[in-house]
């Protein structure tokens, strides 16, 4: 479990995957100056926060990996403060590659698309 520290005085505890996916949301939203609340569960009350490039925030990861980062989910939530004003928590969805039906694979080869061959006709 990260920590998700706000204004030096708030410490939330969130998985590290959860949190490398708000990461990426907060920077893009400070980077292009905006500003926005984010609710999450903390202590089991729900918690407001008021988010703009001046806050002093700080993600600090319990792993020593970096997780993956799955751009459906990325999406899902920029969708949902893009909406709303405020950054909420929702579920991963599957990535892209996730939902198609599995099939053989070579390792570095992606599968052509069928070809059709031409009809032939009598004429």
């Amino acid at each position: 479990m990260g920590m998700f520290i706000y204004d030096t005085r708030l410490e939330i505890e969130l998985d590290d995957r959860l949190l490398a996916h708000l990461q990426v949301v907060i920077i893009d939203k400070f980077r292009r100056n905006e500003r926005f609340a984010m609710s999450l569960m903390h202590e089991g009350r729900a918690t407001t926060l008021w988010m703009s490039p001046q806050s002093r925030v700080q993600f600090v990861y319990a792993g020593n990996r970096r997780p993956s980062i799955n751009p459906t989910w990325l999406d899902a939530l920029s969708d949902v403060v893009g909406m709303s004003g405020v950054l909420r928590i929702v579920h991963e969805p599957p990535r892209p590659h996730e939902s198609r039906p599995a099939g053989p694979a070579v390792p570095g080869r992606t599968r052509a698309p069928a070809r059709r061959r031409p009809s032939l006709t009598r004429a």
